[in-house]
């Protein structure tokens, strides 16, 4: 059982979609259909159960998936600690999966700037703010606020709107914009405990919720067209046409960020920043 293939197999279950997941992995489908099968045989079990609309996890998979987080994790904590040790000069990003962060022009620059440089991405799902950093998985982080920023110092970068994700024959889909107030008696799709509470507070609308737990943006989008619950969103996201978002107007707006580790004096870092700031300003 390869790291590789249980990365493949962890884009899957959070995308629930193999055609998703292969774009994530900058890959094309077959292989990754092919690298999947092949895990199930080693495992003895079916992980995946597969429909046009996309896949469900078995209950092997479920299981599976916690396990490959936790040691695709440990594997990533080696592979920083082993480096920093050889003194190669590599930066690891952490990147807020799923989410429209606007990465491509500065993933850009930041290359052109430093054309020597091993830049390694980590994508990380909803239930981590700081994807991977307050571990010590990555180096900087570009993730949305609000969380806890204990320790680490913060950059913002753009603001958006915020919107509650509805189904398209929802009648509130007809609205030109919603308070939360009109939102109170709904179904909200749930971060998992453990997950950072300002964090948790701020999507929830400011007060505890009750609806479906989800990790993923994929699985709150399901969560919606499959169960009728709702959720905020940023404004802006490309969304199924059987799904609308309406604009929430007392909601406070989404903070893109640039977040690393208090008093972290790594060069790459700093140009980092100076590179996203500049880059968000275009």
């Amino acid at each position: 059982m390869e790291l590789r293939t249980l990365r493949y197999f962890v884009a899957v279950a959070e995308e629930l979609h193999f055609g998703r997941a292969a774009t994530r992995l900058h890959m094309s489908q077959p292989p990754l259909s092919r690298a999947i099968k092949q895990l199930e045989a080693d495992v003895g079990a079916l992980l995946l159960v597969r429909s046009p609309a996309g896949v469900t996890l078995t209950p092997v998979g479920t299981v599976l998936l916690d396990e490959a987080r936790a040691l695709l994790d440990q594997a990533d904590r080696v592979r920083v600690r082993v480096s920093a040790a050889a003194g190669v000069a590599t930066i690891t990003i952490g990147i807020l999966g799923g989410t429209d962060l606007g990465v491509a022009r500065l993933a850009a620059d930041f290359s052109h700037h430093h054309p020597g440089i091993d830049i390694r991405v980590r994508d990380t799902d909803l239930t981590d703010p700081t994807c991977g950093l307050s571990a010590g998985l990555v180096d900087v982080a570009l993730t949305r606020a609000p969380f806890d920023v204990t320790a680490l110092t913060v950059r913002a970068l753009r603001t958006d709107p915020v919107g509650v994700v509805l189904r398209a024959d929802d009648p509130l889909a007809r609205r030109d914009g919603l308070l939360l107030a009109e939102l109170s008696d709904r179904r909200w799709f749930q971060f998992p405990q453990g997950t950072d509470p300002i964090w948790r507070s701020y999507w929830n609308g400011g007060r505890p919720r009750e609806g479906p737990v989800v990790r993923t943006v994929q699985e709150c989008l399901q969560a919606v067209l499959w169960n009728g619950t709702v959720g905020l969103a940023p404004l802006g996201h490309d969304l199924p046409a059987e799904l609308a978002v309406v604009p929430v107007t007392d909601m406070p707006p989404s903070r893109v960020v640039a977040v690393w580790n208090e008093g972290d004096t790594n060069p790459l870092i700093r140009s980092f920043i100076e590179i996203a700031t500049s880059a968000y300003r275009r």
